[in-house]
């Protein structure tokens, strides 16, 4: 199924190679830096553990995205997927929840940087490297998804090789002072075992995967209008990120223990220059601000446009979302206003760092809820199905998102029905009100 055409679409001229470079530019190979100290602080020492439940519970999801991303081709990710099989209200309500996620998510990335650079430079406040780098982004983005994917590819094999020197300084460092003692088991289990602790770790944690879903969002970039190169990118992406967070947060955990840190936002850059000097705390701070900083916030920018982009051009965001920059073929409007949204969140909340984080992860994770239902509903009614991939696998899905939603703190689950609550209103009041759709959620117009 294709999306309605209205007006003008994007070019089709993204391969595999471009996906992935996407997808893990959006999650960013040294993401779990950003957190790291807070996850290690939520889960009790147990951050391997945390991160590999994260890895568990992301798969679930990856294999609804890629099947979904071959029945239904659309912008919107679980906004088309949704709208497509279980009607626009549904649509809208998982566009909407999913916006928590894709709106918020370039604001954390916009303090994160904030955060390294006020390692190197404390005299300067977040908010000025805040700016900087949202109008940084902005200024690429507007030149085309090409110019993206082509900074994107850099910037991910030069971060694989920033992780993996830190995580050689951890060994080195471990087995000099231990032996072969010094990489044991903690980071996966300790006592007293805490599950609760645990599961308070993954919800953090869950952002550093958050990415591979956002590669849905390219269905109409990609020259492969089938849908498949574009679930084979999702389930390699997510596949890379596990190994590689599950073994950094290991070497990294075991480096962490008997530490302690003046701020655990910024434990990464305490633990480098702990284990190898002020200099390899200064480095990794820099290496973090300048790859981060002005890469990773590049793929999210995108990804928030297309999902707006999508809506609006279904008339249930303002159709002047819909709009595409007539010389490069992008999202303009839309990248323009949630560029001012991000930014404005990531002023506000600039010293809550780990507040944001879990803002985000709870329109993911609602996001990732509805992508399971959609699955289940779709493919009840198709002789393909597969009673493992297209039953058993949403049904764990769901209950992996709902148990990381327990471990999630109070003012985070606020915020999301706060948002959602307004979400019906708009629809309520704007979209139904104004005939735009009809009042049982069926679309007049299609």
């Amino acid at each position: 199924m294709a999306p309605a055409a209205r007006g003008a679409t994007f070019r089709r001229q993204l391969g595999l190679a471009d996906l992935m470079a996407y997808g893990l530019a959006y999650i960013a190979p040294i993401a779990p830096l950003s957190t790291l100290g807070l996850v290690w602080a939520a889960s009790h020492g147990m951050i391997a553990l945390a991160y590999l439940l994260g890895g568990v519970c992301m798969a679930f999801t990856a294999f609804s995205y890629a099947a979904m991303v071959r029945e239904v081709h659309s912008a919107g990710s679980v906004y088309g997927f949704a709208r497509v099989v279980l009607g626009p209200f549904a649509g809208f309500v998982a566009g909407w929840m999913i916006l928590l996620d894709y709106l918020l998510i370039p604001a954390f990335v916009y303090v994160v940087m904030a955060v390294a650079l006020g390692q190197l430079m404390p005299g300067i406040d977040r908010a000025v490297w805040i700016v900087l780098l949202a109008a940084f982004t902005t200024a690429v983005n507007w030149f085309g998804i090409g110019s993206t994917t082509r900074v994107s590819s850099g910037a991910v094999v030069v971060q694989v090789v920033v992780l993996a020197a830190l995580m050689g300084l951890a060994v080195y460092v471990r087995m000099h002072a231990f032996g072969a003692a010094g990489l044991g088991a903690a980071p996966f289990y300790s006592t007293p075992f805490s599950l609760s602790a645990v599961l308070a770790g993954t919800s953090i944690c869950v952002m550093s995967f958050l990415g591979f879903d956002a590669i849905s969002t390219l269905a109409e970039d990609t020259a492969d209008r089938t849908g498949r190169t574009l679930g084979r990118a999702i389930l390699l992406v997510l596949a890379f990120a596990t190994a590689l967070f599950v073994l950094a947060a290991w070497i990294l955990g075991n480096a962490m223990q008997g530490a302690h840190f003046i701020s655990l936002d910024a434990a990464a850059y305490e633990l480098a220059g702990q284990m190898g000097g002020v200099w390899a705390g200064i480095a990794l701070a820099w290496a973090y601000a300048i790859l981060v900083g002005l890469s990773n916030a590049l793929p999210m920018q995108v990804g928030v446009a297309r999902v707006l982009y999508a809506m609006g051009r279904d008339r249930q965001l303002p159709g002047a979302l819909a709009r595409l920059h007539p010389k490069y073929n992008t999202p303009h409007v839309a990248m323009l206003v949630s560029t001012a949204i991000s930014l404005a969140v990531a002023l506000w909340l600039r010293d809550a760092m780990d507040q944001l984080a879990a803002f985000v992860n709870f329109g993911a994770l609602f996001g990732f809820a509805l992508i399971h239902v959609c699955v289940m509903v779709h493919f009840a009614r198709s002789p393909k199905r597969s009673w493992v991939l297209h039953g058993l696998s949403p049904v764990l899905g769901i209950a992996v998102v709902a148990a990381i939603l327990t471990g999630m703190n109070h003012a985070a689950l606020v915020l999301g029905v706060v948002w959602l609550v307004a979400g019906l209103c708009w629809w309520r009041f704007r979209i139904v009100g104004m005939g735009l759709v009809s009042a049982d959620g069926s679309d007049p117009f299609a």
